[in-house]
C-alpha cells in the first residue's frame, strides 16, 4: 500500500510539473494593484488571482504574458473594490502609487507595500529588492535569485553587444505630442539600464519625470552628439506630423539619422521591463553607424 501511494505521489508531482504554469498559478490567492509588482510575480512563474488595468498592461508592458484567468480589477486609479472583496484574497500587493487605496483595501485583506519608484532614487536596486521580497513571500527565493542574476547578466551582455555605440550619449524619451517629449534621466529604470550597459545619459542624472511637465522638442539640441531613443507608443498625431516638422528635422540627431524608435516598454516596470528594454535597445542600435 505504501509503495502504491508513493508511486501515485510521484505521478502527481510529475503531472504538476507538466501542467501549464498559468493553471498552477491560479492557486495563489494574491491580488496585485501595481504593474511593476505584477511583472515581478509573473517573472517568478506565478500569477495573482487578480490585478489592475490588464487590457492596457498587455498593450504597454507586453511581457511577461498575463494568463487569461487573472481577474481584471479595473483602472489603477479607481479599482473595483467590491470585485476584490468577492475574490477574498489572502494578501494584496501594492506600492506608493496605490497608497491612496490601501486603507480601503485593508478592510478586505492585508496590504503588502513594495515600492520601486521614489523620486531621486534608482529603481533597479528597488526592483531587485521587490523580487527578493516577493520570492520570499511565495517560497520562491531560489527562483528570485536566479531571475535577478539572469537579468543582470542579460543587460551586461546587451551592453557588450552594443559597445561600438557607447561613444555617443543617449536621450531616452517618450513622445507626448509633435512638440513635446518626456525624458528619462538617471533616476528612471531606463536610465539605470543604459548606465549598466555602459552608456552616458544625455539628459543627466535626475528628471522628476513622474510629475514634470513635458519638455519642448528643442531641448534635444542641447546634446547635439547624442542618439535619440524613442520608447513607444508614439501618439498618432506625432507620427503624422513629426516627419514634416521643421523643428524636429532641425534637431542634430534627426538630421544625422541617429533616431531609434523602440516598441512599447512599461516605463514604470520592474526587472522584466529592464530586460525587455535592454533587448530592444540593442536591436534598435544595431543598424546605426558607430
Amino acid at each position: 500500500m505504501s509503495g502504491s501511494l508513493t508511486r501515485r505521489g510521484v505521478l502527481a508531482a510529475a503531472a504538476g510539473a507538466l501542467m501549464p504554469w498559468p493553471a498552477r498559478a491560479r492557486a495563489r490567492r494574491v491580488a496585485i494593484v501595481d504593474w511593476a509588482l505584477l511583472e515581478t510575480m509573473l517573472a517568478l512563474g506565478e500569477a495573482p488571482m487578480a490585478a489592475v488595468e490588464l487590457v492596457l498592461f498587455r498593450q504597454l508592458a507586453v511581457e511577461p504574458a498575463v494568463p487569461q484567468g487573472v481577474v481584471d480589477l479595473g483602472l489603477r486609479g479607481s479599482m473595483n473594490l467590491e470585485l476584490l472583496a468577492s475574490l477574498a484574497p489572502e494578501v494584496v500587493y501594492g506600492s506608493n502609487y496605490s497608497a491612496w487605496a490601501h486603507e480601503l483595501i485593508e478592510r478586505i485583506a492585508p496590504v503588502r507595500s513594495l515600492s520601486i519608484y521614489e523620486r531621486g532614487q534608482s529603481p533597479f536596486p528597488k526592483a531587485e529588492a521587490a523580487m527578493r521580497a516577493l520570492g520570499a513571500d511565495l517560497g520562491l527565493e531560489g527562483r528570485a535569485a536566479d531571475t535577478i542574476a539572469q537579468t543582470r547578466a542579460e543587460i551586461a551582455a546587451r551592453g557588450r553587444a552594443s559597445a561600438r555605440h557607447r561613444s555617443r550619449p543617449l536621450f531616452v524619451i517618450n513622445i507626448g505630442d509633435p512638440r513635446h517629449f518626456r525624458a528619462f534621466g538617471g533616476d528612471s529604470m531606463f536610465g539605470d539600464v543604459i548606465a549598466m550597459m555602459g552608456f552616458e545619459n544625455a539628459w543627466g542624472p535626475q528628471t522628476s519625470y513622474s510629475a514634470s511637465a513635458p519638455v519642448g522638442i528643442e531641448a534635444l539640441a542641447r546634446a547635439p552628439e547624442a542618439t535619440v531613443v524613442i520608447i513607444g507608443p508614439v501618439p498618432p498625431d506625432a507620427r503624422r506630423v513629426l516627419p514634416q516638422s521643421a523643428l524636429w528635422r532641425a534637431m542634430p540627431a534627426v538630421k544625422a539619422g541617429r533616431v531609434v524608435t523602440l516598441d512599447t516598454v512599461n516605463p514604470f516596470g520592474a526587472l522584466p521591463a529592464a530586460r525587455r528594454f535592454a533587448r530592444l535597445l540593442e536591436a534598435g542600435l544595431e543598424p546605426l553607424a558607430a
